[in-house]
């Protein structure tokens, strides 16, 4: 595996992510101690050092055993973990994005991770009773405290970010480096706002769901009721359209002899380079099988083919910016001759 600079933070990473919030069985649906191990060991023995979890995945398990896991050679790993969402339920102190809440869930990751410090922190998701300024100065003080090298935010409007980033060039603090959000074939609707935002800032792009929830796996193509899947029959993400372009990747794969995941990981990877995954996996085939995209080169025609049946319409006023009328009005029939 190669490594990438995150964001404009110098920091050096693995070119796919590991996450990890099916490190434990707490919600169900995750694996126990020694397949995470397996899982964790197979990510690293790969090259991988960039870690990705939350206070609360799996109730905190999954930080409880990437501590251990990390133990060994804590500082060969950048890991990335997230503070928001509550730990105590019917208490508004053990939630959101304050400052009172941002100490407390930190030290309480720190301790579970058996680390001094987190290499990156993510904002898990926007909380409008929060200022941005108020959120860049109270990320500033972890910061200066030590106790975190670099931050992130997560599902959060273009807009604020931008507004959050312009505020910590402004004071001089330390400015977000990372965007996390919701991005593959089934879902490009981050293309309309936040992926040109993220280009624009220097901010690196890791999508969670890259593989729309497993439907660009292939799996549900037979059939949409699999026992033990994770989507039922009913679900939003089981949609025609969906299953149309798990179909094509499934094409695609069949064509140049990979699986369904490898492609749809390929497209992302190759489609925004700007873009760096995150895997997650119940077991260690899956896992190994979701590392093999980064051997996959897609032809421009395969990446067209997946466009075409995947294209998202970028609305107002993406659309309307791009049409011949207006370009014409703004630029007298010379836009293609400037460069």
């Amino acid at each position: 595996m190669n490594y990438r600079l995150f964001g404009r933070s110098a920091m050096r990473v693995s070119e796919l992510c590991l996450g990890t919030m099916t490190f434990g069985n707490d919600w169900g649906t995750g694996s126990d101690y020694e397949t995470s191990k397996k899982v964790f060991d197979a990510y690293a023995n790969a090259g991988g050092n960039f870690i990705d979890t939350a206070n609360r995945y799996t109730e905190g398990t999954s930080e409880t055993y990437l501590g251990d896991f990390l133990a060994a050679d804590r500082d060969h790993f950048v890991v990335a973990t997230k503070y928001t969402l509550y730990t105590r339920m019917g208490d508004p102190n053990f939630a959101g994005n304050h400052r009172k809440n941002m100490v407390r869930a930190l030290d309480e990751s720190l301790k579970r991770l058996k680390t001094d410090h987190i290499d990156l922190y993510w904002v898990h998701a926007w909380d409008d009773t929060m200022q941005p300024d108020e959120l860049m100065r109270s990320l500033e003080y972890l910061v200066s405290s030590g106790k975190v090298l670099h931050i992130g935010i997560s599902d959060t409007p273009a807009w604020i970010v931008s507004c959050c980033n312009s505020i910590a060039e402004l004071r001089g603090w330390s400015p977000f480096v990372g965007l996390q959000l919701e991005y593959s074939l089934v879902n490009r609707d981050a293309e309309r706002e936040l992926l040109p935002m993220a280009q624009a800032f220097g901010l690196t792009v890791t999508p969670w769901s890259p593989l729309g929830a497993g439907v660009l796996s292939g799996k549900y193509l037979q059939s949409k009721a699999i026992e033990g899947a994770r989507l039922k029959p009913e679900s939003v993400r089981l949609t025609d359209r969906n299953l149309s372009i798990a179909q094509a990747v499934a094409d695609i794969a069949l064509e140049i002899g990979v699986s369904s995941a490898q492609v749809a990981l390929a497209f992302l990877r190759q489609h925004h380079p700007g873009v760096i995954p995150i895997v997650g996996a119940r077991t260690e085939h899956q896992l190994v099988d979701n590392l093999g995209c980064v051997q996959v080169v897609l032809s421009a025609d395969q990446l067209q083919r997946l466009r075409a049946v995947s294209s998202v319409v970028l609305g107002w006023p993406h659309d309307f910016l791009a049409g011949e009328n207006i370009q014409n009005l703004m630029f007298g029939g010379t836009r293609s001759k400037i460069r």
